[in-house]
């Protein structure tokens, strides 16, 4: 064997399945590459907007003229703006009809924001079951080619007379490669699940505690609009 045959040079010898198996695990590494990039910028982006609109929130600005200003954006919300817009919007609507019953706008504002929270969560965790997928089958995959290379290659060896390591040691070598390929792609694909999991659940945490305040604020201003049409 040649001691300065590449790893090109054993895909090009190998089996057409494991050919294919090796072309099947270069794919999923290259998509889960792309998903990885493209799912941290948004996860970190979706951080640094929640810190941005909460800071907002908390500035002490009329409620108002935030939501009127939320309101124009209103296809290009995301995050905490989005909860935000969903729960004011249902709470204003209620209020309209239900101005004495308190309780009935915040059941309805809550439900509405639970539902917005869910859907932003679901967003954020796109792609990351592909990952997981990745992760958890590559090196089964991987492990398969190499068991059908290892199988060819003995199956060679029993073809000749004399048996020599230099002889099946080629095959086995082709056939290692694609357990190396599997473990190529599953590694990263297991450690940015992790890492890009506990990001979406740190922002679905954030998401719900900014539910839970943004709705006790707005249930002091149901109680105060019930006691003003109490009064009237």
């Amino acid at each position: 064997m040649n001691a300065e045959l590449s790893i090109l040079d054993l895909f090009l010898q190998a089996s057409l399945l494991v050919k294919c198996v090796m072309l099947v695990l270069l794919g999923m590494s290259v998509a889960s590459w792309a998903m990885i990039i493209n799912r941290s910028k948004i996860l970190s982006a979706a951080e640094k907007d929640a810190e941005n609109f909460e800071d907002r929130f908390w500035s002490g600005e009329d409620l108002g003229k935030i939501y009127q200003d939320v309101k124009k954006r209103k296809d290009d919300l995301a995050g905490s703006e989005e909860i935000f817009y969903s729960g004011f919007t249902e709470f204003a609507r209620l209020s309209r009809t239900n101005a004495t019953s308190p309780d009935f706008i915040m059941e309805g504002t809550g439900r509405s924001m639970r539902v917005a929270v869910a859907r932003e969560v679901d967003d954020l965790e796109t792609s990351l079951p592909f990952l997981a997928t990745v992760g958890s089958i590559s090196p089964y995959i991987g492990l398969f080619g190499t068991v059908w290379g290892i199988m060819h290659a003995f199956i060679a060896l029993g073809a000749v007379k004399q048996a020599t390591l230099a002889m099946v040691a080629p095959g086995i070598a082709e056939a290692l490669v694609a357990t190396a390929m599997g473990l190529f792609a599953a590694i990263p694909a297991v450690m940015a699940y992790n890492r890009l999991s506990n990001k979406v659940s740190k922002l679905e945490h954030n998401y719900a505690t900014f539910s839970e305040e943004f709705h006790s604020v707005l249930h002091r201003q149901a109680m105060a609009g019930q006691e003003t049409a109490g009064k009237e």
